[in-house]
């Protein structure tokens, strides 16, 4: 007899493992289908983020930060000498790292008492009392019913047509995360958030970096000010950044891999490299769910197509995180899968999509939250503006971390904070105040009018929304 359970969730990343844990906690008889296997051949909850992603680039990015910092410690009055590179060790850091945050999602089931189904779910149908779905691929196929179902299968690696990904010379994220040795040339395709994010860990270890993008703009999502000091930065590092190219044929050899393609003048050009990134985006992984067994329509891109909460057009059905629109991140996913629970109790849960911070952990970092200047004067909402720099910050001087500023962006009539955009290596972290006062529908008043801590990385943000009234004190 098929087991059956109040509530399950396809998949186990994010936005799936979070979504079980709370159903969980809200007593339901909950089951999470995942059956990813790790580089080892383990099972492993977590997905992508956890296991190839989120969580193993941030260790590399750190580690390769600190290599780079060793070497640039003379305005410290530190000499260092003989500075050297252990790969294996960096790797094997980075892998542990993961393995503690896999477990530590496996512990969690047990002590939520979520039931973890090894394989890959499908739906095989529906009917007045829930879905029906078969769970295969690890071990022994099984049948389950679930009353309620959350669809949290994630995403997979956009390919690049003609281009197949070995893991040796092309690479996806998963190979780039992987090399066992500092490629001496390395090769990117695709100038978006993991591009620059993997290149900037190999750059600093070594790399001669060569990053190939198709559009003309640098980083377009961006606020202009910010993609204008991103460029300046980055570059400035060595990071080579081609921008409006047209990629043509890709050929991998023995010697490593050549990219023919045109550059923004038309012209042809070669991109000769030991190795080859290609991160030009994620298509959800929606293929092979059983869709049509149950009648659930997806969207042209293959996205499936909910409502502001999740909900789908079938009864009790939801779906959240990379499968559905709006951005591919995690913490959009994890809030996603608590909505989704609490709707199935009962509850009365919002997200305001408006204020879901985007980062990217380069160095520095950006982040922003909300709209940049040129989006909103888009849609016809006169702003005013503060910008303010951390190059006359005590606390980023004292860390030596003087790079970036912060970027308030309020409505000129109203004050309300419609946006706030920061470069700085902490960008990350102090990003969240402005989260924060967005989400209470602050205006740049009330940031300007809180005592902030001296000295800290936040008063610049203080600073910042000061100068949208033109009274920032310190510059």
């Amino acid at each position: 007899m098929a087991q059956a359970f109040d509530v399950v969730v396809i998949g186990a990343g994010p936005g799936g493992y979070i979504a079980a844990i709370r159903a969980a906690q809200l007593g339901f008889r909950t089951a999470a289908i995942e059956g990813w296997r790790n580089a080892k051949g383990e099972l492993a909850l977590g997905g992508t983020c956890l296991n190839v992603g989120c969580i193993p680039s941030k260790a590399l990015l750190a580690s390769s930060e600190e290599y780079e910092k060793a070497q640039h410690l003379d305005a410290h009055g530190i000499s260092v000498s003989g500075v050297k590179i252990d790969i294996a060790k960096m790797q094997s850091r980075k892998d542990a790292i993961v393995a503690k945050m896999t477990r530590g999602v496996e512990y969690l089931f047990k002590k939520n008492k979520v039931a973890w189904l090894q394989g890959f779910g499908r739906f095989t149908g529906r009917s007045a009392d829930g879905y029906t779905l078969e769970v295969a691929g690890v071990g022994e196929a099984q049948s389950i019913s679930a009353k309620h179902v959350i669809v949290a299968t994630g995403s997979s690696v956009r390919p690049l047509p003609g281009v197949t990904i070995d893991n040796e010379a092309i690479c996806d994220n998963v190979g780039a995360l992987a090399f066992p040795a500092v490629p001496k040339r390395l090769g990117v395709i695709g100038a978006g958030v993991i591009g620059l994010e993997l290149g900037s860990v190999w750059r600093r270890l070594g790399s001669e970096v060569t990053i190939l993008e198709a559009l003309p703009n640098f980083l377009g999502a961006c606020d202009d000010a910010v993609s204008k000091e991103a460029w300046k930065q980055f570059t400035k590092q060595g990071l080579d950044i081609k921008l409006g190219v047209k990629i043509g044929k890709v050929s991998a050899k023995k010697s490593g891999v050549t990219v023919e393609y045109t550059d923004d003048k038309g012209a042809a050009q070669k991109l000769e490299c030991d190795k080859l990134v290609v991160s030009i985006g994620r298509v959800p992984n929606t293929e092979g769910l059983g869709c049509d067994a149950i009648g659930l329509a997806l969207d042209p891109r293959g996205f499936i197509e909910v409502d502001e909460h999740c909900r789908t057009a079938l009864p009790n059905l939801y779906a959240i995180g990379d499968v559905v629109r709006g951005p591919m991140l995690a913490h959009k996913a994890e809030d996603e899968g608590v909505m989704a629970a609490e709707l199935i109790a009962g509850q009365k849960p919002h997200i305001d999509y408006a204020c879901i911070p985007w980062v990217i952990y380069t160095n520095p970092e950006i982040a922003w939250v909300g709209m940049s200047e040129q989006q909103a004067k888009a849609k016809g909402v006169v702003v005013k503006t503060g910008q303010f720099p951390f190059s006359v910050n005590g606390r980023a001087l004292g860390l030596d971390e003087p790079v970036g500023f912060v970027k308030v962006v309020a409505d000129a009539a109203t004050d309300r904070v419609l946006g706030v955009h920061i470069v700085h290596a902490r960008a990350s972290d102090i990003i969240q105040e402005a989260v924060t006062t967005m989400e209470f529908a602050g205006a740049s008043e009330d940031i300007a009018r809180i005592v902030h801590g001296h000295p800290t990385l936040s008063e610049v943000v203080k600073e910042a929304a000061l100068a949208v009234d033109k009274r920032s004190l310190n510059m």
